[in-house]
């Protein structure tokens, strides 16, 4: 792989784009959305302009705790599995990120849905690992509230593990389909893996053998200190959120004293964080175009997020008062990167109204607005420091923005040297320069 070009990820936290009320931009699409040809167009641009992945984020829940965001929050998706199975057979060299909670899942069937997808794609998918932090989502699954958060990483570290091990429990060299002498795989190389540990016990094999890329790309989103330990010992690919080029370079130096506690190089684990780009001749078009997407957030549904985050409940406070104080860490449930954001928006003297602002567009991620060349030059300025290995493109509204970064952003980035024009040979470990992992049960120890 070139190190001097960019991996380029469309992410797509809405099916109609990155910002939480989207769904009522005149641009943006209606019912299709939950029809497969809507994908399929949006798999295509990214396709034609030689982007790495689609990223897909997923909740297992509807956003509730207040119930006028069942209606406003446009919160319904697809699962995420059966999207991208799908779109593995319109697609050839795209990557495919799922996002999957292991909060709320069992090793086994998991492993076997990865494994089965990176066999019908040819070595195409990677695994957003997760944990979930909504209590709406624990509702779902027998709990009043969800998992306590260490014990949340406990359980989602050990679970890597036994996933981990049954994508191993096939060795490369098992299946031999010998009609001859009556073997369908040599049984000196299908292992159980035994696994008794303190939150799954799991015997194994798995019934699918080995993935083509050995793993999915592993990738991990949550910047907690648990969630960097995770991303350190297991990921490949790290989805980071930082406001500026010096927060980003910080991030990335304490990111790579944990891969060296971990035993692992800075170049094995990608960081690729999220930016907002919004297309704009100027910048009182691009203004116009923010506006218009905060205009169509009722005021009470965007207090209530900032609720949902604070898990206090502010919208009895002044909007354009403070933040109320903020829980400790120690005793926050909920997504802690999202408790950091918090503490920062509040250390900048930020209003609730700002705050609100703020999360129902792009959550933490800066928003990049300007001209084709200005926002190349954004990104260019972010690679070439060191601070990250591309980006996560967070498009505010589909498919439209994605279109437009496609048409103009990514021919500039190309100019440039930045992006890819093709597409290399191999699966996306191949083409992202990530190492295929060696079989534990066939390498010595």
């Amino acid at each position: 792989m070139d190190q001097e070009r960019m991996i380029l990820s469309a992410f797509f936290f809405n099916p109609q784009g990155d910002h939480r009320m989207s769904w009522r931009h005149p641009a943006a699409p209606g019912f299709e959305v939950f029809d497969l040809q809507y994908y399929r167009e949006l798999a295509a641009i990214a396709e034609a302009a030689c982007l790495d992945a689609l990223f897909i984020a997923d909740h297992v829940a509807m956003w509730d705790t207040f119930e006028s965001n069942v209606a406003h929050y446009a919160n319904a998706r697809l699962e995420p599995i059966t999207l991208l199975a799908a779109l593995s057979t319109v697609t050839r060299d795209l990557g495919l990120i799922s996002t999957l909670s292991t909060s709320f899942s069992e090793p086994y069937n998991v492993a076997r849905m990865f494994a089965s997808l990176d066999h019908l794609s040819s070595g195409r998918v990677a695994w957003n690992v997760v944990t979930s932090g909504m209590n709406e989502e624990a509702m779902n699954f027998g709990r009043d509230a969800t998992l306590e958060h260490a014990h949340r990483y406990d359980r989602a570290a050990e679970y890597l593990k036994v996933v981990k091990a049954l994508w191993d429990s096939w060795e490369d060299e098992a299946v031999l389909i010998d009609r001859k002498a009556g073997l369908f795989a040599n049984p000196e190389k299908v292992h159980r893996i035994e696994h008794a540990g303190q939150h799954f016990n799991v015997r194994g094999p798995l019934n699918v053998p080995r993935p083509p890329q050995g793993y999915p790309v592993i990738v991990q989103a949550g910047s907690s200190g648990d969630g960097k330990n995770l991303a350190a010992t297991h990921a490949d690919l790290h989805f980071s959120m930082c406001r500026s080029l010096e927060e980003g370079l910080s991030y990335r130096r304490e990111i790579n004293d944990r891969l060296a506690r971990c035993g692992r190089s800075p170049g094995s684990l990608k960081i690729l964080p999220g930016i907002q780009p919004v297309l704009a001749a100027s910048h009182a078009e691009a203004k116009e175009k923010r506006e218009l997407l905060e205009s169509l957030v009722p005021e009470r549904m965007a207090v209530d997020l900032v609720s949902s985050w604070c898990q206090i409940d502010v919208s009895s406070l002044p909007i354009d008062g403070p933040l109320p104080d903020l829980p400790d860490e120690d005793s926050y449930d909920g997504q802690r990167s999202n408790l950091a954001r918090l503490k920062a928006f509040k250390a900048q003297s930020m209003s609730i109204r700002e705050v609100a602002r703020q999360l129902v567009g792009s959550g933490a991620a800066p928003v990049v607005a300007g001209t084709a060349v200005e926002i190349a030059d954004f990104m260019e300025e972010w690679f070439r420091s060191g601070l990250c290995d591309g980006f996560n493109l967070m498009f505010p509204v589909l498919p439209q923005d994605m279109s437009d970064f496609a048409n103009s952003v990514v021919p500039e980035l190309q100019r440039r040297g930045l992006a890819q024009s093709s597409y290399g040979k191999g699966t996306l470990r191949d083409k992202l320069g990530l190492e295929r992992p060696s079989n534990n049960f066939s390498t010595p120890h």
